[in-house]
């Protein structure tokens, strides 16, 4: 098997490397090709991933090419984990935010449609590629806003995808944690978009717990047991369902507004910091394993669900994972060609989402608005169409009002240097 690796020289590869190592012997894994355009990124974080590899012993070679044909032939797997204008194009994005008043968040808000509008042109050169040389390919999508991009490769290429976001698994993970069980002892019945998710259900070992987990979660201790879950208790109780985190931007629009005004520093400009930190470390021959400041760069479990997908897929596991998935009847009340977070099954054959009950009103109603935005904004990067453009702005639930669409809509175009008409 070979695995190709597109925006191999992110800073998060050495969490997939680390992730492939202690599982090439069951994928039968072996080449790992990382791909990039920045060649100073690839020769530094794929000269640390080379220097893991040998240490560890791995079974498969690791290989880097700034060619993006050489990158898909041949590959089973293709993950694309790209950031176009890297962390200072996304300092732009929260900037934007700030000028305006508005959620400038990198998948949420006018932050996200303006990362999407850059990133989908360049998404659908890697899946012409792919479509090209290797149809049979699996494309696995962490590219932000990964159900965004997930249905901009499902509904307008020919290529095999499936979209992967690591929030499922960390709140899995701290409910077990909470609960004193173990990962696969729950099961979670989360629904929605890419964030933008709920959890419904809480069964563990076939005991339902919702109620009593949502009780924790309204009550005073909840955000403190449960990290990242902060919102106001009657919303809970009202909605019958723990909202995860990001759902934060559309509920607690205010809060979160005021907190990003008050930062001094942009999340770009402090990832930035950590990944110059990270850099050092991986130039430093003597360093062969994962450093601990990687923790620090966000991405909690990403190379677990990253190869989980991956073995479930070459091996035929039919295991559940959370995904990004054509929703295909499963959430009745959503159109079928809608890509949806859900729980599937996934095989041999991809992701079979797996059904559940119709999204309440309340739920509803969000699911529906974001999702007009994202099929709005993937018809403006698909056509550079500044009417479409606008009707996604203003269908953002996040964005501006129409008394002020032109205004941002001009000056995010113009910062990302997208001439549409």
């Amino acid at each position: 098997m070979k695995i190709a690796i597109i925006g191999g020289g992110s800073t998060y590869t050495p969490e997939l490397i680390e992730g492939l190592i202690q599982r090439a012997a069951t994928l039968g894994l072996t080449e790992a090709m990382l791909m990039d355009i920045d060649a100073e990124r690839l020769a530094v974080v794929g000269g640390f991933a080379e220097r893991m590899v040998a240490h560890a012993g791995a079974p498969f070679k690791l290989t880097r090419t700034l060619n993006m044909p050489a990158a898909v032939d041949g590959a089973s797997f293709v993950l694309t984990q790209i950031r176009v204008g890297q962390q200072p194009a996304r300092h732009q994005d929260e900037l934007l935010g700030r000028r305006h008043g508005l959620i400038g968040q990198e998948t949420t808000g006018i932050g996200g449609m303006a990362k999407a509008l850059r990133t989908i042109p360049q998404i659908m050169t890697i899946c012409a590629e792919v479509e090209r040389r290797n149809p049979r390919a699996w494309i696995i999508n962490f590219t932000n806003p990964s159900g965004l991009i997930t249905e901009a490769i499902l509904n307008h290429t020919g290529c095999r995808c499936i979209g992967l976001c690591n929030v499922p698994i960390d709140v899995k993970m701290h409910l077990a944690k909470y609960l004193g069980v173990s990962e696969p002892d729950i099961d979670l019945d989360i629904v929605g978009l890419n964030h933008l998710g709920w959890v419904r259900r809480i069964v563990v070992k076939g005991q339902d717990l919702t109620a009593a987990v949502l009780d924790v979660l309204a009550g005073d201790l909840g955000p403190a047991n449960i990290p990242d879950i902060d919102f106001p208790p009657e919303l809970i109780r009202a909605l019958g369902a723990a909202p995860l985190y990001y759902n934060r931007y559309y509920y607690n629009t205010e809060r979160a507004l005021a907190e990003q005004a008050a930062k001094p520093k942009t999340r770009a400009q402090e990832v930035m910091e950590i990944e110059a930190q990270l850099l050092a470390k991986y130039r430093d021959s003597r360093v062969v394993t994962k450093p601990d400041e990687l923790s620090q760069r966000g991405g909690a479990y990403y190379s677990k669900i990253a190869i989980d997908l991956v073995e479930a897929i070459a091996r035929d596991l039919n295991a559940e994972h959370v995904v990004n998935v054509r929703n295909q009847g499963a959430i009745p009340n959503l159109p079928e060609a809608n890509v949806v977070e859900t729980v599937a099954t996934v095989g041999r054959d991809g992701a079979v989402p797996r059904p559940t009950a119709p999204l309440e009103p309340s739920i509803r109603a969000l699911v529906q608005q974001a999702k007009a935005y994202e099929e709005l904004t993937i018809e403006a990067a698909l056509h550079q169409s500044y009417g479409a453009a606008y009707r996604a702005i203003i269908t953002n639930p996040l964005g501006p009002t129409a008394d002020r669409a032109k205004e941002v809509l001009d000056d995010l175009l113009k910062t990302n240097g997208l001439n549409y008409s």
